[in-house]
Formats: structure tokens, sequence, C-alpha cells
């Protein structure tokens, strides 16, 4: 698997051998079905399953990890949504600010942050930027402003136990804009400070081309595509495409792939 590391190899040849004991047991079960009652048979299979555990196999092949660990605890999954226009507006404005947490064992979701922001500098939608997004006027008035949701994200982070210096997280993106342009360049703007753990992410485009050895051009849709799943609600939907990364985490997890920072240092 590109870019897995050398460990990541030896966990999936040590499933593979799992796999194939757990295949040589149920044949074995079949085999000797008709010669021994059922308590031998049960006992058989008990002294088989120890066996396999003494040998790194794990104390039950149904708990079995179907892929290698990851690097990090937890995976947050960010896609902003911006005001925009056509000549594009400035400043851009983050407008919907989604994230959700993945566990990095599982490549579940555990856990949505989900807000719309009012737009300050430019407040009123236009009609581009609605038919891209899908967000109405109605969905961003009244609206906590950034600085308002920034502190949120902090109160979240430190609710789901993010904030713990012994946990391993990462913010995740499509694309390098979110959090090397469209936020940075907002704070700086309204004079807010970014908290560290935007200053470092995985962007997913970078982490498919070197699982797939080709560029996603069309971004989730290629990608998607690629992986052959179904994409998830409306393009530029910023929690929907947070849903369609995660589909592809979980999918190029399961492959083998092991996730890595992309970002340069700040």
């Amino acid at each position: 698997v590109s870019d897995a590391s050398g460990c990541s190899m030896i966990a999936l040849l040590h499933t593979g051998a799992a796999r194939f004991l757990q295949n040589l047991l149920s044949r074995s079960r079949q085999a000797v079905s008709s010669l021994f009652p059922a308590g031998v048979l049960k006992g058989f299979s008990s002294i088989v399953s120890r066996k396999l555990a003494s040998h790194g196999f794990g104390a039950s092949m149904a708990a079995m990890s179907s892929f290698p660990p990851q690097r990090y605890h937890y995976f947050l999954v960010l896609d902003f949504e911006a005001t925009c226009d056509k000549p594009q507006i400035h400043p851009q404005e983050i407008i919907e600010f989604p994230i959700l947490k993945l566990n990095g064992r599982t490549m579940e979701i555990e856990s949505t942050f989900h807000m719309y922001v009012q737009p300050v500098v430019h407040p009123q939608l236009t009609p581009f930027c609605t038919e891209l997004t899908g967000i109405i006027q109605g969905m961003v008035d009244g609206q906590p402003s950034l600085q308002q949701v920034l502190e949120r994200v902090d109160e979240w982070m430190a609710k789901e136990g993010l904030l713990d210096p012994s946990v391993k997280s990462i913010f995740v993106t499509c694309g390098d804009w979110d959090l090397k342009v469209m936020l940075p360049g907002q704070c700086q703007y309204l004079g807010l400070p970014v908290a560290d753990y935007f200053k470092q992410w995985i962007n997913l485009k970078k982490a498919y081309s070197f699982a797939m050895g080709s560029w996603p051009k069309n971004g989730l849709l290629d990608m998607n595509k690629g992986l052959n799943l179904q994409h998830i609600g409306r393009p530029h939907s910023g929690i929907d495409d947070c849903k369609n990364i995660a589909n592809i985490m979980k999918t190029l997890a399961h492959r083998g792939f092991i996730f890595k920072q992309t970002s340069k240092p700040f």
C-alpha cells in the first residue's frame, strides 16, 4: 500500500494469516462434525482459539481489527463553506463550520460539531453562494459570529477530551484551502488568534493520491468514483462533504492505508 509504513504491511500480513487460520478452523469443524459429538467439537474449537490467541492473533477472532492501527486517536474532519460570488468577493467569510470526530481505531463518527456563522463584512448572501452551497439567508441571520463559533469549537474540543496532551488528534480537510487560506485569512482580517490545533492537518487529496496513485482533480467526486462509493448528500454542503471525507477515510483505512500529516509546520 502506498505511503503505508513497514509496520502496516506487517499488520496486513498478520491479518491475512489470522483469516487463513480462521478459514482452516471452519473447514476443520465441517470435516469432523460427523465424527465427533458436539461437545468434543466445541472443546476442539476452544483449544484452537486459545492457541491462536497465544500466538498474537487476538483472544477473539470476531474482535480482530480488519485494518492496521492509525497514528492518531481521532481524526477531526472539517469542511468550511464561505461567502462567494462571481467575480469573487473579498474578504470571504466562513458561513458553515462543521467538524466530525472520527475514531482512529474504528473509523466511525463519534461526535459532531456543526454551526452556521453570520458574515459581517458581506452579511447578505449572493444568489451564486446560495445556489452553490444550499445555504439560504435565514440560515445565517442571527447566528453567532466567527469569534463566538471559535469559542464554542474550543469548548467542544475540551468536552470531547481532544485538548488532553495524551490524546493525538489531527484535522482532515479536502485540500489545503480551509486551514491554510480561509481560516487564518479571516482571523487575520478580524484580529482573531488561530488555535494551535488548526495549524496541522491532513489533506485528503494528497492522502488519496498516495494510496491510489492518482490525483483527484474533481476532489470528493473523483475519490468516491475511484473507490466505488456513493456520494453522500449534496456537493458543497459542508456537513455532507465532511460525511463523504469520513467515508473515504474509512474505506482507505480498511485497505490498510495509514494517514499522516501532510501540512508543513507553521
